[in-house]
């Protein structure tokens, strides 16, 4: 079979809580469920990963009777086109036993072949709404510094993408920040931006659907509001003025780094680059 007709699977997971500032990275799953067909393929049990005080099972009615819905993490299978079937995962961030649960995620990564896992999350930060929020890539499968990205506490997506990794997996972790400012509401340009990102990682086009709308809309929102309070209004142009800013210093900074490296060259120096 050619390259271009051989099937490639991708695990996508994303969950609720700490991980998920404004619903921007399980919303992305939500958006893939509504706008391609689907199958539920299994489930991950709430019991013994959850306390039920803080993910609290649910009370519906169906068809007159009364069912509780417990706390679990759902697996799908969605078909993009001929070549691209990802694998969905999506539920509360666990309470206990990480490794496990990460292991049992895993376990259905391996049942369905999967070449990859990636991660989704966001979080709250000091960006403006005006202008793209930041989104950052983690390559778990990647060599990184002592002084190379975060530090401090850490959720289950990076708990899961460390386990993949060392079961031989090629792993991405995708964040978006998102404007503390406007609180917890939805934040469909974060949605977006992480849906965005993710197409371009897995080299396919992935539907947007209304996403476009709800990100305009949710602009527009944000617009308002600031014209309505001063100091927000304030607050916000300080942020656009250190994005600017450093969007201005990058491009100097690349240029020393070049201009080092060329005169380095220029003496025969065989050392490494600066870059590296």
């Amino acid at each position: 079979m050619s390259e271009e007709a051989r099937q490639h699977c991708t695990m996508v997971a994303a969950f609720d809580g700490w991980n998920d500032a404004c619903s921007a990275s399980t919303n992305v799953i939500r958006h893939l469920l509504n706008v391609y067909e689907f199958h539920e393929i299994g489930s991950i049990p709430g019991d013994g990963f959850y306390d039920y005080q803080m993910s609290r099972p649910m009370l519906c009615h169906v068809q007159g009777r009364r069912r509780i819905i417990w706390p679990s993490t759902k697996i799908y299978r969605v078909q993009i086109d001929d070549t691209h079937t990802l694998l969905l995962e999506m539920g509360p961030e666990p309470n206990y036993h990480w490794s496990d649960f990460c292991r049992r995620s895993i376990h259905w990564a391996e049942d369905d072949e999967a070449e990859a896992i990636i991660t989704l999350g966001a979080m709250f930060a000091d960006c403006p709404h005006t202008r793209p929020l930041p989104i950052d890539d983690l390559a778990g499968d990647q060599p990184k510094t002592d002084t190379d990205g975060h530090s401090g506490p850490i959720g289950i997506p990076t708990v899961l993408d460390a386990l993949a990794t060392q079961d031989g997996y090629s792993t991405e972790s995708i964040w978006v920040s998102v404007p503390q400012y406007l609180g917890s509401d939805e934040c469909a340009q974060g949605t977006l931006q992480l849906l965005q990102r993710l197409s371009a990682m897995l080299g396919v086009h992935l539907d947007e659907g209304e996403l476009p709308r709800k990100a305009a809309e949710w602009k527009a929102q944000a617009g308002m509001l600031l014209r309505c309070n001063d100091d927000l209004a304030n607050y916000v142009h300080r942020l656009e003025m250190d994005v600017d800013q450093a969007q201005v210093d990058e491009p100097a900074a690349e240029e020393l780094v070049r201009e080092a490296e060329d005169y380095l060259r220029s003496m025969g120096n065989k050392g490494p680059s600066l870059s590296e």
